[in-house]
């Protein structure tokens, strides 16, 4: 395992530090007695500790403020996943990350953390403990992957040791925790309508499912071991909670514990899958005439049905990686953390 060294100037920025991963990354810094900047195209929260830059990410010129003196940027700025605006993902997972290099390595960043994801080699099939040198996905599932996919070859070809200039990208995978604007909520919000109580395939697919704070202490243990001649050097790292799980008991015990019914019945996951794909030509077809926003998607039903769970052991080699908050103990916490999801009885 490479040696661990926390820099002497314990100076950062987080870029998208004011959406749920980073403000999550930002409180755990500065616990750890960082210094931190937070840019953002607004201002999420309130914190004295914290000097916060607005602007753009495709901006060079407003980026370079929040860089100066900074050793590490923990970029996790991303459009949500399930946004259908496919020029915003570019600009953002693209185009704006080619100018966070710029304007890193002007700024003399020396270390740039990357929040990936592990569905950058995820097609819709099959994955069992996956580990990092599968090929990315040559049909990625949605626009949001693949661009992914370009983000991160963009971050992992600019790690540039002789140049003083060091990258690696964390890859998680289903996050969740207090304040997620995303998974509880809209799961919660579909079991409300009465679309949450078919199971697609047959309930025993295992998913991994990570706890925000599990992300958070991947990402700062990145920062820490990544040096010059490191392996983490340029490398990708599946980062989860070790705990691959089926995914509909997952669905099942957050609904529960938020007092909702568990999905009781079951479709094969085949017909699940055509009859998305149907209603996804259908939409394509009607288009011009009427816009509509299916939840039922091909996407969807894959991400459902099928196992994807993923390998931690080269985290765990090169870094030491292991989870602070078991998956038992993840949910219970989260599920507290939204009592005003909770029906009531």
């Amino acid at each position: 395992m490479a040696t661990r060294i926390r820099p002497a100037s314990k100076k950062c920025t987080v870029i998208g530090g004011s959406g749920f991963l980073g403000q999550h990354m930002v409180e755990r810094l500065l616990d750890k007695g960082y210094s931190v900047n937070v840019f953002d195209i607004r201002q999420g929260f309130e914190n004295e500790r914290v000097q916060f830059f607005l602007g753009d990410l495709c901006s060079k010129s407003d980026l370079l403020p929040a860089l100066q003196g900074v050793n590490i940027v923990f970029h996790c700025a991303s459009p949500a996943p399930h946004s259908n605006n496919k020029e915003l993902f570019y600009k953002v997972n693209y185009t704006g990350t080619r100018t966070i290099i710029q304007a890193c390595k002007e700024a003399g960043v020396q270390k740039l953390v990357l929040t990936s994801s592990a569905s950058v080699v995820f097609e819709g099939k099959d994955i069992k403990n996956g580990a990092e040198d599968l090929p990315y996905a040559q049909n990625p599932i949605d626009y949001y992957t693949e661009t992914k996919i370009l983000q991160e070859k963009e971050v992992l070809g600019a790690n540039d040791p002789a140049n003083n200039f060091l990258t690696v990208a964390i890859r998680p995978h289903g996050i969740f925790g207090p304040r997620d604007p995303q998974l509880i909520p809209i799961m919660v919000e579909t079991a409300k309508s009465g679309k949450m109580k078919i199971m697609i395939g047959n309930g025993e697919n295992l998913v991994d499912f990570t706890y925000v704070e599990n992300v958070v202490h991947g990402h700062i243990l990145a920062a820490e071991y990544l040096q010059k001649d490191s392996p983490l050097c340029g490398k990708a790292y599946h980062i989860t909670n070790d705990e691959p799980i089926p995914f509909w008991t997952f669905i099942s015990r957050v609904l529960v514990g938020l007092n909702y019914e568990a999905p009781k019945y079951k479709i094969p996951y085949w017909l699940a899958y055509y009859l998305a794909l149907l209603l996804s030509f259908l939409v394509f077809i009607l288009s011009p005439v009427v816009t509509i926003k299916p939840t039922f998607t091909p996407m969807r039903v894959a991400l459902a049905g099928t196992y994807h769970y993923y390998s931690c052991e080269r985290a765990k080699k090169d870094m030491g990686y292991k989870p602070v908050v078991s998956l038992d103990k993840a949910i219970e916490k989260a599920v507290q953390s939204y009592p005003h999801l909770r029906r009531a009885s």
